[in-house]
Parts: C-alpha cells; sequence; structure tokens
C-alpha cells in the first residue's frame, strides 16, 4: 500500500510542546531572576511563610569572610554549600534564616590601605577611615557575588564586625572574660611579624620551606660537677644562632646519659650518648678518647660560660629534650621561644629579648657592631664571632619548615614582648569536655580541635595595629594595667553609641574623665586579636538577632578553621557562657590546583592565566554550572580544580534541562487526574521516583550533596531517558487523546517533574524556578516543599519485573546490534525477535503479551517460544513503517497506516 503523496500527518499528533528553552543562555537569564527575587523579596516571603506555619528553626551560623578582594573559588565553595544547606532545610519544612556576615578589621586590609607614599605620617584615625572605606567596598563587591551564586539570605542586615553594635559586644566578651579571671599581661615570647610589625595569632601563620644555618657550639663549664674535667664544654645545637645573644640556660634531660670525650680538634666535650655518632658525622670531629659519662640530672643548677659574653648560663632539666637530632643539650632563650619561656620560669631564668619591632638587634644584645643590625642578617656575623671565639664545633645548612606571616609573607621570629593573653588553663578542661558534646564531619575532626585545644598555649590577644576593636585597658601612672570588667563594659557602652572610632580621636584624659580613672591614666594603644573579633559572633549575631539562638544548629567553614574560626568560637563562648557555640560543625577541603595539588593563591593563579575567582566562572558559564560544579565534588577532602574539569559538569547540566524539557513538553499542561492502574512501565518508574525521593531527601539531611548529585544525574540519564521516555514516548505522541495509557503517562511525568524540579531546586537555584515557572506553578519553587515518599508506590513490585525484563532486552540488544552492524537494517523498530525463553523465566507471561513487548523492548515484532535457554534470534521485519507514527506494523488502509494511527485519525 502507497501513501498519498505529501501527507502529513504531524497535526494529529501530540508532540511534546513547550516554550522552555533547551538553551540555558544562564548569563542572561540568571541576572533577570535575581532582579525579579529580589524585587519580589523572596528570602523574605519564605521566612514568612515558614514563620506563620510554626515551622521549627534550624540556624546555620555563617563565618565571615573577610572583607578584602574578589570572592575566591574556595570562599564560593563556601557558600554555595551553605546555601544548600539552607535551601534544602527549607524545603524540608524548617523556617531557616541566614545572616550574612563579614570581617572587617584586622592586618591584612590595614597592610593594603599603608602601602602609600604618606603611611608613615598618616594619623590612626585616619587610617582607620581609609580602613573602613576600604572593607565597605569590598563588601558591596562580594555581596553583590554571592547573590549572584543564588545565595539567599538577609543581604541587607548582614553583620559587620565593624558596626558599632557588633564592636560592643566584642568588648562586652571581653568583660566577661575579665570576670573569670582569665585575662592578664605578660612579657612573653610571641610570633611576631617584622614586616607587618605585630604579634600574630596561630591561624595568621603560614608554614613554608626555609634554609637555615645550624651551628655546633660550645659552652665550657664554669663549675661542673667533680666527675667531670676541667675544661670540659658542653654542645648544643640551632638553628637560630642569632638567639644566642639572649641565651641563659642550657637544658639537658634528667635520664639522657651524656658521654664526655676528647675530640680530634682538642677539646673536651659532653655530648648525649645516644648521639654521639650523629654529632661526629655533622661536626667531622673524632671522639678519640671516653672519659666517662654522666646522667643529665647531675648537671642540673651548674653553670656554663655563654661563648661570646660575660656571662654564665645555667643548666637546667627539660622533659622536650629529645636525641632525635642535635646533641642532646638546647640552647634556651627565654625571650625567643615557648618551652624556653615556661622552663625559664620554672628555673628563674630572666626574660632577654634584645631585639625591636623591626627585628632588628637592641643595644641589650651586647654586642655593639651588630645594634641595628637584622636578626636573619645577624646570623653569619654570629657565626664568625663564634668561630673567632672558638666556639664553633660545626656548621651545616638545615631546611625545615618554618612559620611566616600570612600577609607580609616574611619569616617570624619568636620575641618577647609585653602583651596581654587570655589564660586557655582557666578554659581548657571544659572546652574539651564540650567538643565530645558537638557532632564533627567529617569525624576526625574532633581530634584535629581536640588536639589544638588540649596543647595551646595561652592566646595573645593583643595587636600592635590600628585597625581593630580597642583593647579597653588603661594604665595607671606607674604603667600598671587597670584590667577591669566594669570599665571593659563602659567602653562596651561608649562604643555601641560612638563607634570604635572614638578611643582613637578622644585622648587619654577625655577617656579617663569620661569613665571615671584616676588622673593620668592612660588608654592602651594596642588593639584585639581579629579572631576575638570573628569568635565573637555567638553574642555579636546569635544572641543579638532575635531570629536566632546559641548554639547554632551548624558551623560549616574549610579545615583551616580548626584552629581559626572554630577554635577562637568554642572558647570565648565557654568563656562567656560555658558551652559550646554550636551543635555540629562540618568542614570541607581546600580547592586545589590539579597540576600541584596546592591552594591557588590570586597572584599565583593570575601570573600563569588561570583564573580563581568565582565571577569569571559565573559570568562565562552561569550561576548554576558553578553551583552543578560544587554538588559533584568531593568537597569534604581537598577539591581538584581546573577550568577543563570545571566545565565537565556542562554534560549533566544539559542533561537536566533535556529532562525538563521533555517533561513540560509532554505534560502539555493537560489537566489528568491519577489513573486507577497504571502500566507496568509507569509502575516501575513511579517506584523508582519513590527510591530516588527518599535517597536525595536522606543525602540532603546528611549534607551528602554529591549523593544528591549522582542520584539525580543517575536517574534522569538511566532510568528516565534511557528507559522510560524511550519507551513511553511513542504513546505519548501517537496514541490517540484519550487513549488511556497515554493519560497515564501524561500524569506520571507531571509528577516526576514536580518532585524532580523539587529536589533540584537547592543546586539548580535559577534553572528549577525556570522551569517551575514554564509549568505554570504558583509561587516560587523555594516556597515549595519537598517531595513525601508515596507509599502507593513505595514497593517493588514492578522494579522486580522490570529488572528480569531488562535482562532480556540485553540478550535481545546484544542479537540486534549484529544484525545492524551487518546492515540488514538501520534500528531496533526494524527487528523481527524471536525469543526463545525458558518454561521458568518469571517474564514468560509478560513477554508473551505481543503489544506489551513491541512497546517495551521498542521493535516491531516479538514472537516467543518456549526453550532451554534466553536466546534471542533477530531478522528484518517484512512490514512497512506506517508514515504516522514510523512503527513498522501491518498497514490497515491504502494510507499505509497501522491500526492504531488508523483508528487516532478516524
Amino acid at each position: 500500500m502507497s501513501t498519498p503523496e505529501g501527507k502529513s500527518y504531524k497535526d494529529t499528533l501530540f508532540l511534546p510542546k513547550t516554550d522552555f528553552p533547551m538553551k540555558g543562555n544562564l548569563t542572561v537569564r540568571e541576572p533577570a531572576r535575581l532582579e525579579k527575587w529580589n524585587s519580589e523579596g523572596l528570602y523574605s516571603r519564605i521566612i514568612a511563610k515558614r514563620k506563620a506555619e510554626g515551622a521549627p528553626r534550624f540556624i546555620l551560623h555563617d563565618g565571615p569572610p573577610f572583607a578584602n578582594g574578589d570572592v575566591h573559588m574556595g570562599t564560593g565553595l563556601n557558600k554555595v554549600l551553605k546555601d544548600f544547606v539552607v535551601k534544602s532545610k527549607t524545603m524540608a519544612g524548617f523556617e531557616t534564616p541566614y545572616i550574612p556576615g563579614w570581617d572587617c578589621h584586622g592586618l591584612p586590609i590595614e597592610f593594603k590601605v599603608m602601602q602609600g607614599d604618606d603611611a608613615r605620617d598618616v594619623e590612626p584615625a585616619e587610617i582607620r577611615r581609609r580602613c573602613e572605606t576600604f572593607a565597605r567596598g569590598w563588601i558591596d563587591t562580594q555581596r553583590e557575588s554571592f547573590k549572584r551564586l543564588g545565595v539567599f539570605g538577609d543581604w541587607d542586615n548582614p553583620y559587620l564586625t565593624l558596626n558599632p553594635d557588633y564592636e560592643a559586644n566584642i568588648i562586652r566578651t571581653f568583660a566577661s572574660l575579665i570576670e573569670k579571671g582569665c585575662i592578664y599581661q605578660s612579657k612573653k615570647p610571641v610570633q611576631w611579624s617584622y614586616g607587618a610589625k605585630t604579634a600574630l595569632a596561630e591561624a595568621e601563620v603560614e608554614y613554608q620551606d626555609k634554609k637555615s644555618t645550624a651551628v655546633f657550639v660550645s659552652f665550657d663549664l664554669a663549675d661542673g660537677p667533680d666527675s667531670v674535667p676541667d675544661g670540659t664544654s658542653i654542645a648544643i645545637w640551632t638553628t637560630t644562632p642569632w638567639t644566642l645573644p639572649a641565651n641563659l640556660g642550657i637544658a639537658v634531660h634528667e635520664r639522657f646519659v651524656y658521654t664526655i670525650g676528647k675530640y680530634s680538634n682538642g677539646k673536651t666535650i659532653m655530648v648525649a650518648r645516644d648521639l654521639l655518632s650523629d654529632f661526629q658525622e655533622k661536626t667531622g670531629l673524632t671522639l678519640e678518647e671516653d672519659l666517662g659519662e654522666i646522667k643529665g640530672s647531675e648537671l642540673e643548677g651548674h653553670q656554663a660560660q655563654h661563648p661570646f659574653l660575660d656571662r654564665t648560663s645555667k643548666i637546667i632539666l627539660a622533659p622536650f629534650v629529645t636525641t632525635e637530632s642535635g646533641t642532646g643539650a638546647v640552647h634556651i632563650a627565654p625571650g625567643h621561644g615557648a618551652d624556653d619561656y615556661v622552663v625559664g620560669q620554672q628555673n628563674g631564668l630572666d626574660v632577654l629579648s634584645p631585639v625591636d619591632d623591626d627585628g632588628k638587634f637592641t643595644d641589650e644584645c651586647g654586642l655593639p657592631d651588630l645594634v641595628g643590625v637584622h636578626v636573619f642578617k645577624a646570623n653569619q656575623s654570629i657565626v664568625e664571632l663564634l668561630q673567632e671565639k672558638g666556639a664553633l664545633l660545626g656548621e651545616e645548612t638545615y631546611e625545615h619548615s618554618y612559620p611566616h606571616c600570612w600577609r607580609s609573607k616574611t619569616p617570624i621570629i619568636f620575641r618577647a614582648v609585653e602583651q596581654f593573653f587570655i589564660s586557655i588553663d582557666q578554659l581548657r578542661e571544659k572546652a574539651l569536655s564540650e567538643i565530645d558534646q558537638v557532632e564533627w564531619l567529617p569525624k576526625w575532626g574532633r581530634n584535629r580541635i581536640y588536639g589544638t585545644v588540649e596543647s595551646r598555649p595561652d592566646w595573645c590577644i593583643s595587636r600592635q595595629r590600628t585597625w581593630g576593636v580597642p583593647l579597653p585597658v588603661f594604665f595607671d601612672r606607674d604603667g600598671e594595667p587597670i584590667v577591669s570588667a566594669e570599665l571593659a563594659k563602659k567602653v562596651a557602652d561608649l562604643v555601641e553609641k560612638e563607634g570604635t572610632n572614638v578611643w582613637f580621636e578622644k585622648s587619654d584624659a577625655e577617656l579617663a574623665e569620661l569613665f571615671g580613672l584616676p588622673e593620668g591614666s592612660t588608654k592602651c594603644r594596642d588593639t584585639l586579636d581579629v579572631w576575638i573579633d570573628s569568635g565573637s559572633s555567638h553574642v555579636a549575631v546569635m544572641d543579638a538577632h532575635p531570629e536566632l539562638s546559641c548554639p547554632a544548629d551548624l558551623y560549616l567553614e574549610a579545615t583551616d578553621q580548626h584552629r581559626g574560626w572554630f577554635q577562637s568560637s568554642l572558647m570565648l563562648s565557654v568563656g562567656v557562657r560555658d558551652k559550646a557555640p554550636y551543635k555540629t560543625v562540618l568542614t570541607h577541603g581546600f580547592v586545589v590546583d590539579t597540576e600541584t595539588g596546592k591552594k591557588t593563591s590570586k597572584s599565583d593563579a593570575k601570573k600563569k592565566g588561570k583564573p580563581t575567582d568565582a565571577a569569571h566562572f559565573y559570568n562565562k558559564y552561569g550561576a548554576d554550572i558553578l553551583r552543578l560544579w560544587v554538588s559533584s565534588v568531593d568537597w569534604q577532602n581537598e577539591v581538584p580544580f581546573s577550568e577543563a574539569l570545571f566545565t565537565q559538569v556542562s554534560q549533566p547540566y544539559r542533561q537536566f534541562r533535556n529532562t525538563f524539557k521533555i517533561l513540560l513538553g509532554n505534560m502539555r499542561d493537560e489537566q489528568v487526574s491519577e489513573p486507577a492502574e497504571l502500566p507496568l512501565i509507569d509502575q516501575w518508574i513511579m517506584e523508582r521516583l519513590q527510591v530516588v525521593i527518599g535517597e536525595v531527601r536522606e543525602a540532603y539531611q546528611k549534607y551528602d550533596f554529591r549523593k544528591v548529585f549522582s542520584t539525580m544525574s543517575q536517574f534522569a540519564s538511566s532510568d528516565l531517558s534511557a528507559h522510560y521516555i524511550d519507551i513511553t514516548k511513542d504513546r505519548l505522541y501517537c496514541d490517540a487523546e484519550g487513549s488511556e495509557r497515554r493519560k497515564a503517562s501524561v500524569w506520571v511525568m507531571g509528577q516526576i517533574f514536580d518532585a524532580l524540579v523539587k529536589l533540584l531546586a537547592p543546586v539548580l537555584a535559577y534553572t528549577a524556578e525556570e522551569a517551575w515557572e514554564h509549568a505554570g506553578r504558583e509561587g516560587s519553587i523555594h516556597e515549595q516543599d519537598f517531595p513525601e515518599v508515596n507509599a502507593k508506590y513505595a514497593g517493588t513490585e514492578a522494579t522486580d519485573k522490570v529488572a528480569k525484563l531488562l535482562e532480556v532486552k540485553a540478550v535481545m540488544q546484544t542479537a540486534i546490534e549484529e544484525k545492524v552492524q551487518a546492515k540488514e537494517f538501520k534500528k531496533n523498530n526494524e527487528a523481527n525477535v524471536l525469543l526463545s525463553v525458558p518454561a521458568n523465566h518469571p517474564s514468560l507471561e509478560l513477554l508473551k503479551d505481543s503489544e506489551f513487548a513491541k512497546e517495551f523492548f521498542i521493535v516491531s515484532e516479538v514472537n516467543v517460544v518456549e526453550g532451554e535457554a534466553l536466546a534471542a534470534t533477530v531478522s528484518a521485519t517484512g512490514y512497512q513503517m506506517c508514515p504516522r507514527c514510523r512503527r513498522y506494523e501491518p498497514a490497515v488502509n491504502d494510507e499505509g497506516l497501522c491500526q492504531r494511527c488508523a483508528d487516532a485519525v478516524s
């Protein structure tokens, strides 16, 4: 039979119909949609809706990024992860207020604004004005980036650590610590940045490889035990020769045995027995005569002559002396090391630190030629002096990991200066106890912060900088500090009214009179460590905002915050309320370069032409691509990143978009009620959908966003595209309008669409909203609830049946591919299949239903015979293609239509 020339049946088909575009054009559509969200006040609307419903509250407290520079991909990763939490918790039925914040004070900003030619002549008040302008400018820039990324929050009312109300609460937190007896002043060695001229917190220190000159030095015993021969010296090893002018002691271990021997240089030297071989190898000296041994405990209290200064050094005992390297005797300079300081205090040693703010020697060093010389430049001079005095036993270049200032990038020095401290021992036990009340994700986070808190020294909180919250302490006429909680609270009240600039603008006398202090009192010129700023946010934000409360349900930051914000927040919260400020702490890895595996700084990335700012990627590809990338990575570990890796998520994005388009097109605005009974393939996809709903909701609950991505991607590409849509498109397009099985698929696709668009909304924030809008749904997708598992379709009956059918399909497909390769026909729908099926096969009866089998396998004919094993014999069909449905079926009229199509057009 022939088809009439030019006859078209297109108008009789129910082809997909939607204006949802396949091309995302995200860089154009997303900004327009963001503007719509902003103008509608969507975030406020969502919060108000949940509040009206009496929804339980979930609080993710935002760790503040630093207001300095564009949003790096690492910060973008962090903010998008937080947004996944906020959006998914909201759609799970929670009221989830999100108050974003910024860390505004500190060295990086002051360092930037003080790089001009007039830096040295600028008054503190002017420095602060410049810093505030700088910080607020970057806050505006970063805020627009975060909003552009689709992150929902109260962007009009963020918390800023430079706002007077926040600054006042920082000072009130300080007052609480005074009341607990935790604040004191002392001259102790601190990590000092001579590049930035300030003390540093541990979290402000970066470690880099550094080559140092290590020396072996002899100290002649001035009054050794009777068992030690006259003229014996004790050998020490140090990687910091510049600290030798500050040497006041030598530490040995009480249980170590020290060998006294005559060496090839003519000296009688004492070295730990376990290090004799290493000592000889490193110095080139040879032990020529063993003169006996002595235990370290016998040396305690004796004196050794300093190698080039007219004083002696006391021999003391210390448990930190080891035999891993060196000589078993440690040079002690209490002004230049934390351990040295502690053991020095225990043994009555002074704290000598003859180094100024610039890292240069003062006249206290006792060496006139070195006064004004930088300590690192003085190393060689000291080595030469040791050589001249006959005290140099050996010299080597020593490469080790050394702390550097995070901002100036210069090596730090340990230097004793008068500073203010928080006594950690007052808080340590309770803090350690609270750590075990918190859920740490991943679990190893517990051990990391526990170990840090367990071993950390007292917290140096004073900074010799201008841009920060003033340390609310005065000094009396004698220079003694006035540390008073009542005074600090008065300062806080003043700051809340006038801001912290008042501290710098008013004179000592004006402030003293204002606070009722004795005449002659002077204000402290230091500012507080910025980790006090951000660490006080549980008071300044969570206690201050009526929609928040402490403890927060979740803190979510990069893993470096175990020694940063997580720790500072914990210590201050324990100090204020005897409780941790969080219930759960979740950490993510750093975004690292794929080639080096290291964090890529902005400057390095720029040199290599590898952009790392988030704006580059959302402006080029769209925010939803960036969000999808975040969901796809193993973010609890280090996240390798390159533009090539980033663009790999474009394919799954197109898959999701295509899925939305197909579902929308086949729904066709038709109002179809739930069928009384569904065909098998529709039952199967509904069962699979319930599994996906359950798995994805659980993944969101566990913050396993990668599982969300993989589950949704697998469902869209395999269950939907490769099976369900492929099988049902024939009935959707070609069945008569009133066909029950066609209606069933229309209804099912509506169910799938609603579930998918809701489950993907926290990730594809813009695209899900676009699809929701094209479906004609009311409100925003972000105001909806996640789909619930429908118990009616939560079984596995259809799933089990289809699994067996897919096994049959695999056998059949192999046979079909052989014929296609042999060019006997071109496509599946031209295949005539003879199936040999064992009598006990669970799918036998289904396969005997020819119409069902032809639809499921998308072939022309299926004939079944019983046989011993499952097998398929394939040949080309003898039927012609129906011009309407393009299936190969028997023609029933002169137009060549199959029976189904003839009925549909009649």
